[in-house]
């Protein structure tokens, strides 16, 4: 059976992908199970700022068999669920226990973000018009001020709501599944460009320059946030099955900029048979070539490839939208941007166009939903920015002021990230808890909630229960890290993680945390994982039930 789940090809590449690091990612489950006949659990002792029980004692059978399985024979089990308006601890099980959290970490920096920026903030990336203007001639530069903007547009629907799929793109080399949302990545840029058209402006005599002084790289981060960001920093690449047996697979690519050019070998093979398609880079990571197999009756499979340098890639889009628009620029499009030629600031240079963002609240519901790292990373980097710092790590401080205000126990956390991937992340179920007890006594307490991922219906939980009672009745941040244990030849399940809240009925909504911590699959087969985060789903539906 180890030789079965190890020989294909495509699942060896996905081995060493999961293996590469942490996934702060709960995956979705193959095998979503039934959640009935649960039975109400007597509540433990009262004052939820100090849970006391640490046993299974209570706890709904169906839990209990879970944790009692043989893959959690050597793990570590952490839950914790309370009743905030009644103010009374319904179960408690090593509530002050430090767990690696996985991706929950992110209810930490997106709060903080949330709160410090207001939930209607929008981010503004103007362009200004650096030299003299003589009729529709700009002798000078046109500088776009990137202001930390997670999408540029790229996802934006036409009712403004940012557009997410269950399994994001971000993910696409590590899982399989992922899809693409049908937005243009580069309708920010058009926006800009055809609004400098409408400004009068039809040729610049000069450069245009991305201003990307707002903050700097952070290289703890992975993936490390840059100021301007399109499609998340990279190219996606979508590969199609041909018509037969043999024949060269379909590719599209996006977004279509110069200098980066993709090419493809891929030949599509008998129906049933292995898809491995791998990407390599060459050329400064401008020059893209897809090699590999697809089966004939496979869907399309996306793979990524990283923007190198985010700058100057933002910088040629603007000047290949400029000219689409009808604005023709002197300097070549493609090269280096030229940061050295930007002023110290922009008093009386004009604004002559810009791209206004949707409120960060969309922002939010994207990270959560589907735990978009580059975008959880990034909130660190904007609360640095509201101290005028440039250092990202000045992040951390904000938040920790934060949580002080939420009430938040921080010496029951600790982090290094804002996605919840760094070896050093850790935090307890009290804290987490904590966490989302402090939204419930807020005005926005549902908006919070909602931007949660969903048991049954959308998100990373989107396809975990989607027939049992508690369908639609969980609202839960997910979690995990996974490395691949090579001295046994299966997975090290470091963390399976998920908080959030239980709609108990009637208004009433518990806030809940449940992990495991040091799981093991049977095998190396990465798609064992997706029972381990079954399982913590299911443990959220039956104390939804009780």
């Amino acid at each position: 059976m180890r030789g079965a789940n190890t020989r294909s090809p495509g699942r060896r590449v996905l081995r060493r992908r999961v293996a590469a690091g942490c996934a702060a990612l709960l995956l979705m489950a193959l095998t979503p199970g039934p959640a009935t006949g649960s039975t109400p659990s007597p509540p433990a002792p009262p004052a939820p700022s100090a849970p006391s029980g640490d046993g299974t004692g209570g706890l709904d059978p169906r839990i209990t068999a879970i944790m009692h399985k043989p893959e959690y024979r050597n793990a570590r089990w952490g839950l914790l669920e309370t009743d905030p308006a009644a103010g009374r601890v319904v179960h408690s099980l090593s509530p002050r226990t430090f767990f690696i959290p996985g991706s929950t970490a992110k209810l930490f920096g997106v709060s903080g973000t949330w709160r410090t920026l207001g939930a209607d903030h929008r981010f503004v990336t103007p362009l200004h018009a650096v030299g003299e203007r003589h009729g529709s001639t700009l002798t000078g530069d046109l500088d776009l001020v990137a202001q930390g903007d997670l999408t540029m547009g790229g996802r934006t629907r036409p009712d403004g709501t940012v557009a997410y799929t269950d399994l994001d793109h971000t993910y696409a080399n590590d899982f399989p599944g992922a899809t693409l949302t049908p937005e243009n990545p580069l309708a920010g840029i058009d926006l800009i460009a055809r609004q400098v058209r409408a400004a009068g402006i039809t040729r610049v005599d000069g450069d245009v320059i991305v201003d990307d002084r707002l903050f700097l790289p952070e290289p703890v981060f992975d993936p490390t946030p840059t100021p301007l960001i399109i499609n998340d920093n990279l190219i996606d690449l979508l590969t199609t099955p041909g018509d037969r047996p043999g024949a060269a697979a379909r590719l599209d690519w996006r977004p279509k900029v110069a200098p980066y050019e993709v090419t493809s070998t891929v030949r599509t093979v008998a129906a049933g048979r292995p898809s491995a398609v791998t990407v390599t880079a060459t050329g400064g990571g401008t020059r893209i070539r897809l090699s590999g197999t697809i089966a004939a009756d496979a869907r399309p499979l996306l793979r990524t490839a990283p923007v190198t340098d985010p700058a100057a890639f933002g910088r040629t889009a603007l000047i290949e939208a400029l000219a689409r628009a009808g604005v023709s620029v002197s300097a070549p499009p493609t090269g280096p941007n030229p940061a050295g030629r930007l002023p110290r600031d922009y008093r009386g240079r004009p604004r002559v166009a810009a791209y206004t963002s949707p409120p960060f609240v969309q922002y939010a519901t994207l990270i959560l939903k589907v735990s978009h790292n580059l975008g959880a990373n990034l909130d660190m980097c904007l609360l640095a920015v509201t101290t005028g710092s440039r250092q990202c790590m000045a992040g951390f401080p904000v938040l920790a002021g934060f949580l002080d205000r939420a009430g938040v126990d921080r010496e029951q956390a600790e982090l290094l990230d804002g996605r919840g991937g760094n070896p050093a992340d850790r935090a307890t179920p009290q804290a987490l808890v904590q966490m989302l007890t402090y939204w419930q006594r807020t005005p926005e307490a549902a908006r919070f909630r909602e931007a949660l991922p969903v048991l049954g219906v959308d998100g990373l939980l989107a396809e975990n229960c989607r027939d049992c009672p508690a369908r639609g009745k969980v609202f839960a941040k997910t979690g995990a890290a996974v490395g691949l244990d090579a001295l046994n030849d299966r997975l090290a399940v470091g963390a399976i993680t998920i908080a959030g809240y239980l709609d108990k009925g009637g208004g009433r909504y518990d806030t809940f945390y449940a992990g495991v911590n040091g799981a093991s699959t049977p095998t190396a087969d990465p798609t064992e994982v997706l029972s381990i985060a079954n399982d913590l789903a299911m443990i959220a539906a039956y104390l939804q039930e009780g």
